[in-house]
Parts: C-alpha cells; structure tokens; sequence
C-alpha cells in the first residue's frame, strides 16, 4: 500500500468536557479520508507526562493517565462499530522521562512522537490544556505549526461555562490565600490582638483571597503537601539568610577594593523549577543576594544580571535552584543537575 493511501493522526489527550467529541472528530475524519482513498487510516491518541521523575504522586499519575487512554480506545471502539479493519488505533505517554514547562515543551514531544510514527497532521481538542489548568492551548498550536505538519482544532461544540465566585474546588484556595494574608496582615502590626485589628485584618485578607486566590494558586492545593512544604520553607529561610550575608561580604570587598573588580553581565539560563510560586521564589532570591538580579523570566528561562564573575559563578552552581526545589518538590528534586551540568550535557547530547 503506497504511503499516501495511509492516514496518519496524531491526537494530544488530556482531561477535558470535549476529549470525548474530539475522539469521535478524528476517528470519524480518519474513516472517511481512508474510505476515500480506499486505504488505511491510524489515529495516534498520545497523553504528554505532566508530572516530573521525581513527584511523589508520579506513579498514581501515570495510572490515572493510562486509564483516560483505555477510555479513549472504547469511545474510538464504539465509533467505529463494526467497521474497526479501516481505521487503527495507537495510544502512548510521552514525555514522562523530560521536563515539560512551556508550549515549546509540550510541542517539542508531539512532534517527534509524530516523526518518529510518520504522521502528517495533528487534530487538537479545542478544550486541552498542556499544562493542566494553565491557558496553553494557543501558544501550543502555534509551535506545532511551525513543525510544518497540518493542524486542525477539531470543530466541537464547547460547552457554556458557568462560573461561581467560590466553587467547591476553590473553597480551599480561597481559605489558604485568606488564611495567609491574615496572618501576614497581623504580623506587620505585632500581631495586635485588639478588637479593631482584628476585623479590619479580617476584612482586607478577605478582599484579598477574593480577588486573588484563583491568580495566586493555579488549581486546588494539595493539602498534604502544604504543611511539608512550610516545614522546608522554615529552613530555607535561615539558608537563604547566610546566602545573603555571604554575598553582602563579597560586595562590599569588591565596592572597598581600589581596583573595583567588577564584571557585570545579563546571564540566561534555564531553572528546573515550574509554577509560578517556585519561579517567583527562585526570581525574588536571586534578587535579595547582593550581587545578582533578576531582570526577566520567561516560562524557564531567567534573565539574571550578575556583578561579578564569582555572582556569576554561584548563579550556574545552582545552590539556590537546589534550595528553592528542596523547598517545593522535596529532596529528590534537590539532586537535580545544577545549570552548569544541564548544559554541559546539552553539549554533549548535540555533540
């Protein structure tokens, strides 16, 4: 059978109200273009890896993300009915073993799964989010675009959306942003436990997690992780500290000494850190250490202003991206490569 009597489909999955639809979308397109040609059709289903190595939720992910694909292979069964010779049906994970951040990320993956497998177009469920819960679908489309294969948002009804101010998943956002701005709004007046503070701290943090809790938190927390989180949090503050007295000691030797040896360049490397809590700790520590500043940070990639070359040595050496991930992810995420070995082993990859 010559290759182009062969339709070939790709189709990113993930949870969403319109994955079913999709399924029925490219199967139906798959079918009818291989009735067409009096050929074959396969329709690729693939579920890119959210998770990291290292999460300790990664295997109950993994599963959860199995399942949804032997759902997708029923809908796909069921649409077909009884003509299922014309049309196959391919399901996989990809990505679970890399770092998957941005659209690029996402889109990297898809496109060499469909190289590797010679598919010529990608049909996108016009409700998938890459990302989890993060607005992707766009910037997505477009880098896929740019891989030069056909891609098509599959043309289903959406369904209307509905939105409660404070929603059963958001009710625990809500109370953390809340709770946490209360105690910090008490903190800056030495906790007065006054009637007046009281209220007037109940108040403001109450304006605040409305206005702010769904910004401030992607998604509903995990609950159990919040209490490790801030037990870590609580020595990541002394070390952050130390870091901050030993870069100020460094800075003034430089401003005293007569020949102000200074080296001051922008620096661009890549964190292994995602979310944007993890992000904005690792850009306002970067910045609180005398020496480095913060300028930009793109999806991964900071854009570091570095004083000197010993700054910006201690910048690739990473203690802070290992600190800060310690912080959110846990010790094993703490033994990731530094900057300085990632992009060694980049080089030796291309190389």
């Amino acid at each position: 059978m010559a290759a182009e009597d062969h339709t070939r489909i790709l189709v990113p999955v993930g949870e969403s109200p319109t994955l079913r639809n999709a399924v029925a979308y490219a199967v139906r397109v798959a079918h009818d273009d291989a009735a067409e040609r009096d050929g074959r059709a396969t329709v690729h289903f693939v579920y890119p890896a959210v998770w990291r190595a290292f999460e300790s939720t990664r295997a109950a992910k993994f599963e959860r993300a199995e399942e949804l694909l032997e759902r997708v292979e029923v809908w796909a069964a069921d649409d077909l009915e009884a003509d299922e010779t014309a049309v196959e049906i391919e399901t996989a994970v990809v990505g679970a073993d890399e770092y998957l951040f941005s659209p690029g990320d996402f889109a990297r993956v898809l496109v060499n799964y469909a190289r590797v497998h010679d598919l010529d177009r990608i049909v996108i469920d016009p409700e998938y989010q890459p990302g989890g819960n993060a607005p992707m679908l766009r910037p997505l489309e477009f880098e896929l675009s740019q891989s030069g294969l056909a891609v098509e948002e599959a043309p289903v009804e959406r369904p209307a959306r509905r939105t409660r101010l404070v929603g059963r998943e958001s009710l625990s956002q809500l109370l953390i942003v809340f709770g946490a701005s209360y105690l910090f709004y008490l903190a800056l007046g030495g906790f007065n436990t006054e009637p007046f503070e009281l209220v007037t701290g109940a108040i403001t943090a109450g304006i605040v997690a409305i206005v702010l809790s769904k910004i401030a938190l992607k998604g509903p927390p995990n609950l159990r992780e919040i209490p490790r989180q801030a037990a870590r949090f609580a020595l990541y503050v002394p070390y952050l500290l130390w870091e901050i007295a030993k870069a100020n000691v460094a800075i003034a030797y430089v401003v005293l000494h007569p020949r102000l040896p200074i080296d001051p360049s922008i620096e661009r490397f890549e964190a292994a850190v995602w979310g944007d809590m993890p992000a904005t700790t690792l850009a306002n520590s970067i910045t609180l250490t005398p020496g480095t500043l913060t300028v930009d940070v793109s999806q991964r990639e900071f854009y570091i202003h570095a004083l000197t070359q010993s700054s910006r040595e201690d910048l690739f050496e990473g203690a802070l991206e290992r600190a800060v991930r310690f912080v959110f992810y846990g010790r094993r995420a703490a033994r990731i490569p530094s900057p300085r070995e990632r992009a060694a082993n980049r080089e030796v990859d291309e190389s």
